[in-house]
Formats: C-alpha cells, sequence, structure tokens
C-alpha cells in the first residue's frame, strides 16, 4: 500500500503543476488590443442612466473594475475597494466598477452593497471592452490600475487582493 503513494503522489504533485502552468498561459491577462488612450473616448451611463464619459477621470490613477452583480469574488472585493478609494481619492485616485450585467440587476444589488465610487453599466460592451483590454478569457472580476498618463500599472483576473492594489497604487507615485 505504501508504494503505491510513492508512486501516485509525484504523479499528482506533476499533474497539480501542469494543471496551474496550463491555466496561467490560457487564462493570464494579455497586452490590451485596444490602445488604453482610446478608453478616454468612451463612455457607459451611470446608474440612473446618464452618460459618464472616461475623459472626467484622465489625468488621475484608474482603478478600474470589471465586475458583475452574480459574481461573487467581485461581491467580496468591493467592500475593500471602497475603503482604499475613501483613503487615496485625495491623492488622485478614482475607482470605476464598470457592471456586465444590465442596469435592474446592478441597482438591485447596489441597494443592499453601497460603493463609495462610480458604477457604470456596461452589459455586453463592457464583456467586450474588458477582452479588449487584455481580458482574453473573459473572466470575472478582472482590474486595471492605469497610472495618470494612462499607462498600465497592473492587470489582475480574479480577486484582487488589497494589499496588492494598494502596492501598485503606491507604485504610480501617489
Amino acid at each position: 500500500m505504501r508504494s503505491k503513494w510513492l508512486y501516485a503522489f509525484p504523479l499528482a504533485l506533476l499533474a497539480l503543476v501542469v494543471g496551474a502552468w496550463f491555466a496561467q498561459t490560457r487564462y493570464a491577462p494579455r497586452a490590451p488590443s485596444l490602445p488604453v488612450g482610446q478608453l478616454w473616448q468612451l463612455n457607459f451611463p451611470d446608474t440612473a442612466g446618464r452618460p459618464q464619459p472616461f475623459a472626467q477621470w484622465r489625468g488621475k490613477v484608474l482603478v478600474l473594475n470589471f465586475w458583475a452583480s452574480w459574481c461573487a469574488p467581485c461581491r467580496e472585493e468591493m467592500p475593500e475597494f471602497s475603503a482604499l478609494r475613501d483613503r487615496y481619492a485625495p491623492h488622485g485616485v478614482e475607482f470605476v466598477g464598470l457592471a456586465i450585467d444590465n442596469a435592474a440587476s446592478v441597482t438591485r444589488f447596489l441597494a443592499r452593497q453601497p460603493v463609495t465610487y462610480p458604477i457604470l453599466i456596461g452589459e455586453g460592451s463592457a464583456h467586450s471592452l474588458a477582452r479588449e483590454l487584455g481580458n482574453t478569457s473573459g473572466a470575472l472580476p478582472y482590474t486595471l490600475v492605469l497610472d495618470p498618463e494612462g499607462g498600465i500599472v497592473l492587470q489582475h483576473l480574479g480577486r484582487l487582493p488589497g494589499e496588492v492594489l494598494e502596492a501598485a497604487l503606491l507604485g504610480t507615485g501617489i
């Protein structure tokens, strides 16, 4: 019995390593196909239906988070994003949540879990934008941190730990 474990454990470990490598190469964010400068030309409606141009955040450190109300990791990171936004807004940082969701679902969600940063409704076009900005897998949440010049400081697929985000913000020189 013991000899079976001597063979099974290394094989299981090898399978784990190969699986992790495959997932990383397949799902890791890529370089954007859309020049980030074109982001400033776009606008999406807020929860009241008013168009909000991205140009209003040009020159700030922008944390752009693609999320959906049905996405558990998205919901988990939002309170921490609100706290970081409150802490760093006086230093020229803005957080924007771009929902890959419909307005009714987002409004219901925000009634239960409000946030302190702007939420925009993107539906399917936000999903396409996320892909153009490097999220080739289309998974959520997906977060970009842009410096004041529009350069990408961080691309992160999955729940973004607050300490990783805060280090990226501090790396922008704020």
